[in-house]
């Protein structure tokens, strides 16, 4: 039976007072002996926790004891190994980064479409899908005919908006009517941020999967499904296929791209220090660095004890230059994604 259970969470809302939250909130995640990564910003509150059964709905419930996170959702998967070494809760400048002042996806989101619709919308002709995710999530598994904007981080995704929506373009649409648009992300957090965006750019018929990919992997059935591939998560799991079960990748440690079994087998690829997608962008002083983190890992695994490890590196790019890492906090935990 799994030891420990996982929970994915977010809301947009108007926290003012979220730097004091900070302090309150690591310290009961602490006392319930809850690892993971919680953000909080003006606009709300985004992150993932891992513990005990008992303790994450008690964290959970403590967050919702604040009136304006009552209503907060959570997704939750179990884990026969606990996913996250420390606790982390950070104020930052968004829970999710998108870089446009303004925006307030609370009030101005898209429309909400139940995993249930979803094939039904994005079958339809004139609906252009996009997923919002980065390249490296996007790789390894995504909807059939869904607009890949090539994006290394989300705050790339207003230019790429802006170069679509010209003539001839993804989003062009005809004469001055948009085209309807669906989107989708890992959890829901980027589509509520993305389509706020796009009504703000003239789109009014924007749509978005509630719940995001997991919760469609978790209630489509297979045979019904337009999913292709696994899907990448914020977690040691680093990806899941249908049903939420464990997917076919591990984390390269050097760069934290997901590999699958043709990146492993490659002669480029040392575990913890390179893969194809990294081999040549780390200075000799760094390849050490690793190395002996990777050993520390291997005695650690043969003494059965947890290895916490050290900072990793910036994630690199397939062309070997430094990005933000992903959907809420960190590739490791939660965003840096979603």
């Amino acid at each position: 039976m799994p030891h420990y259970l996982t929970a994915a969470l977010y809301q947009f809302v108007d926290l003012p007072d979220y730097a004091a939250l900070v302090a309150p909130l690591k310290a009961f995640c602490d006392a319930q002996g809850v690892k993971g990564t919680l953000l909080l910003a003006q606009e709300g509150i985004n992150g993932t926790i891992a513990g005990s059964s008992e303790g994450v709905h008690a964290v959970l419930a403590w967050l919702r004891s604040d009136v304006r996170l009552a209503g907060l959702q959570h997704k939750e998967a179990n884990a026969e190994v606990l996913p996250f070494h420390r606790m982390k809760v950070r104020p930052k400048r968004e829970i999710v980064t998108l870089g446009v002042p303004g925006l307030n996806p609370a009030k101005n989101a898209g429309t909400y479409v139940k995993p249930a619709d979803w094939n039904a919308l994005i079958d339809e002709p004139d609906v252009v899908l996009v997923d919002v995710r980065n390249d490296y999530e996007v790789k390894i598994g995504s909807f059939d005919g869904a607009i890949d904007p090539l994006t290394k981080t989300f705050s790339e995704l207003p230019d790429w908006v802006a170069r679509e929506a010209q003539p001839g373009g993804a989003l062009a649409g005809e004469g001055d009517k948009r085209p309807r648009v669906a989107m989708f992300c890992t959890g829901g957090i980027r589509c509520e941020k993305s389509t706020a965006y796009l009504r703000t750019q003239g789109f009014d018929e924007v749509y978005h999967l509630e719940g995001g990919i997991l919760k469609y992997l978790e209630t489509v059935p297979a045979e019904q499904s337009r999913w292709h591939g696994d899907c990448f998560v914020f977690d040691e799991r680093v990806s899941v296929g249908h049903g939420l079960t464990p997917g076919h990748h591990e984390l390269c440690r050097s760069c934290r791209w997901p590999l699958g079994p043709a990146e492993i087998a490659s002669p480029l690829f040392e575990r913890g220090i390179s893969c194809p997608y990294c081999h040549g962008t780390r200075s000799a002083d760094a390849l050490a660095g690793l190395a002996e983190r990777q050993r520390q890992v291997e005695l650690a695994r043969q003494r059965a004890q947890p290895h916490i490890g050290a900072r990793m590196p910036e994630k690199v790019s397939a062309a070997g230059t430094s990005a933000e890492a992903l959907e809420p906090a960190s590739r490791a935990s939660t965003n840096k994604r979603d």
